[in-house]
């Protein structure tokens, strides 16, 4: 959406929302993880906990080399399915142990050229292209026979398509406040406050992790329904109001 609006939309508010998103996904994947797990099983997690330090012994080790991170987060993943946590949490714990900085002096220094953002550039294509579209093909089909439009009065509808208009923009700008009028950080260069808030709207706009977690929550296919069907009308609010705002804000002249 911010690209569609091009230059109306600083550089800077593109980076903080991008940084945000990056932040937001991991914050879902530790609520999965803290209060969607039913059952632990003690010794896959002690056994999950001991290839994680191993990661971290690669690391420090200098390792840069991308099959034994790999081959021990096969390894983590099958372990942290099995203790009952989300999966999910697997890639989070190997990807904070793979290099993202090369040794300096070496012909490969360039931080593109870290282990890290190799394995990035491999994923993005079968990620984007395949994975993402597959997640979405299977996880956010609703069908529209004989449903009317007093699903979207339904309370579970309307309560999360108000959790993702509502509560995105009040936490986010609420803390983006916060953190400026304490002056712990300074808006994005060149921001106004009126674009801040066309921002927060637009990250209500919700897809992955909010079907993610509503399909986890919820088993009965009738309540998963209504839970898409809020998504979908949270998505679709946020999306034009938030690019409303940002197309009557005007931006505010570099320093």
């Amino acid at each position: 959406m911010l690209s569609l609006l091009g230059n109306r939309v600083p550089a800077s508010l593109k980076i903080f929302l991008a940084a945000l998103a990056i932040i937001d996904d991991l914050g879902a994947v530790i609520v999965i993880a803290l209060f969607y797990t039913e059952q632990l099983n003690i010794i896959a997690l002690a056994a999950a906990a001991i290839v994680i330090g191993n990661l971290v012994i690669l690391n420090r080790s200098g390792v840069k080399t991308l099959w034994p991170y790999l081959a021990l987060g096969a390894v983590l993943w099958v372990l942290v399915f099995a203790s009952g946590i989300h999966a999910t949490l697997a890639g989070v714990m190997l990807a904070l142990t793979i290099p993202l900085k090369m040794t300096p002096g070496t012909p490969e220094a360039s931080p593109a050229e870290s282990p890290l953002h190799r394995l990035e550039h491999m994923l993005h294509k079968p990620v984007a292209f395949v994975i993402v579209p597959i997640f979405g093909f299977a996880n956010a089909g609703v069908s529209f026979a004989g449903v009317s439009a007093s699903i979207l009065t339904e309370p579970l509808t309307l309560g999360v398509a108000a959790g993702l208009f509502l509560g995105k923009l009040v936490g986010v700008l609420g803390t983006v406040t916060l953190l400026v009028k304490t002056r712990l950080a300074d808006l994005p260069a060149t921001a106004t406050w009126g674009q801040m808030t066309g921002v927060a709207i637009l990250c209500g706009i919700g897809f992955t992790m909010s079907l993610f977690i509503g399909l986890l929550a919820f088993s009965d296919p009738e309540i998963q329904a209504h839970i898409k069907m809020g998504i979908l009308a949270g998505s679709i609010l946020s999306g034009l109001i938030g690019a409303g705002v940002l197309l009557i804000c005007k931006r505010r002249p570099a320093a």
